[in-house]
């Protein structure tokens, strides 16, 4: 009996101690633990201070928090690239001349031209689509004389080209270009006869053929052996006496009129244009811009020449010098003629034309 005993409370021992170990997980929220356990990434609830640093250890009491942060700039949402390339520029140059007692001699002199231009470029893939727009004018005034023109131009151009693939630098273009004026021309000291004015003349061009536009490169390269040119001479006066090329009025014995002259003429040939543009030295940078046109019909292998030379200078950010040439010829452009009694002796003959400005002054890109 006294062994029954002994063995039961063995037995009741052990399964006492069974129960001890595997407890109920209900009750394990009731006991406070120092971890929580999310996944596979354990977080510590309570970070502990560091109590004793040895001597001669600097380090840094970490801290961990759970509070956000605040962002000190603003969160830049993703943008859709664009692919055009805009620029415009807004710019003045004077140029002036002034003597007080000098001994030599000289005319006061001020001269003040304005330049706006705005280019608008497009390029995805197989497609390029470049436009300009150049507007320039300039007064002059001189001691003793009239207010004179320094400069007058607008000048428009358009090429749109596509290619079959992205590897090669030539494309399929077709190309559109307008040059005129804003103010009437004239002959100084004379001004009383007007030589030109707007849309007198004023020149299109229209045409296709191929581009060639290196990548990463300032250089444009446009052959068009398909081209017309017209040539509009909007003014009575310029039109009947032949101006710039059109067919001018026929007059009877006594001089009048008996039809009036054309205002436009239409030509048909090859053009080839091409403009680059490079940086030659620190804060200068060199543009070139040329085009050559021969008429396959009237005069074939006569070549027309607008030649245009820009070198410019960066001061700083708003103060810019240039230096530009403008070289111009015209078969259609005649100098020197002669009338006597209202007959045209001398038809006259082209010349070339030149024309160089000098200035500094403020510039604005943006």
């Amino acid at each position: 009996m006294f062994k029954r005993v002994i063995v039961l409370l063995v037995l009741a021992l052990c399964f006492s101690g069974v129960n001890a170990q595997v407890r109920n997980p209900l009750e394990v929220d009731s006991v406070k633990v120092d971890t929580t356990i999310v996944g596979t990434i354990v977080v510590r609830r309570n970070q502990e201070k560091i109590k004793q640093i040895p001597r001669g250890v600097k380090l840094a009491n970490p801290r961990i928090t759970y509070e956000a942060n605040p962002r000190k700039q603003k969160f830049d949402w993703f943008k859709i690239p664009s692919f055009w390339d805009n620029k415009n520029h807004f710019g003045v140059a004077i140029n002036e001349v002034a003597f007080v007692n000098w001994k030599a001699g000289g005319n006061n002199s001020i001269s003040a031209i304005g330049d706006v231009k705005f280019v608008r470029n497009y390029k995805f893939r197989y497609v390029q689509w470049n436009n300009s727009l150049d507007l320039r004018f300039g007064l002059s005034a001189i001691e003793g004389e009239k207010l004179r023109k320094a400069d007058d131009a607008i000048r428009f151009s358009s090429t749109f080209a596509y290619r079959r693939d992205t590897i090669s630098n030539w494309y399929y273009s077709v190309k559109a270009n307008f040059n005129s004026q804003f103010a009437d021309g004239y002959k100084y000291p004379d001004t009383e006869n007007i030589i030109s004015k707007f849309m007198a003349p004023g020149y299109l061009f229209l045409g296709a053929g191929t581009s060639y536009i290196p990548e990463g490169k300032k250089f444009n390269l446009y052959i068009s052996p398909i081209t017309q040119k017209a040539t509009f001479v909007l003014d009575d006066d310029l039109a009947n006496s032949g101006a710039f090329g059109v067919k001018k009025a026929e007059r009877d014995a006594d001089g009048n009129i008996t039809k009036k002259g054309e205002k436009s003429l239409m030509e048909f040939g090859f053009l080839v244009t091409n403009t680059w543009k490079t940086e030659v030295a620190k804060n200068m940078n060199l543009e070139h811009e040329v085009s050559l046109y021969t008429d396959y019909l009237n005069s074939f292998g006569n070549v027309d020449v607008d030649w245009e030379l820009r070198l410019g200078m960066t001061v700083n950010e708003y103060i810019k010098a240039t230096i530009g040439t403008n070289l111009l010829y015209d078969d259609d452009i005649l100098f020197g003629e002669v009338v006597t009694d209202g007959v045209v002796t001398t038809r006259g003959r082209p010349k070339i034309q030149f024309k160089q400005l000098l200035g500094v002054g403020l510039s604005y890109d943006f």
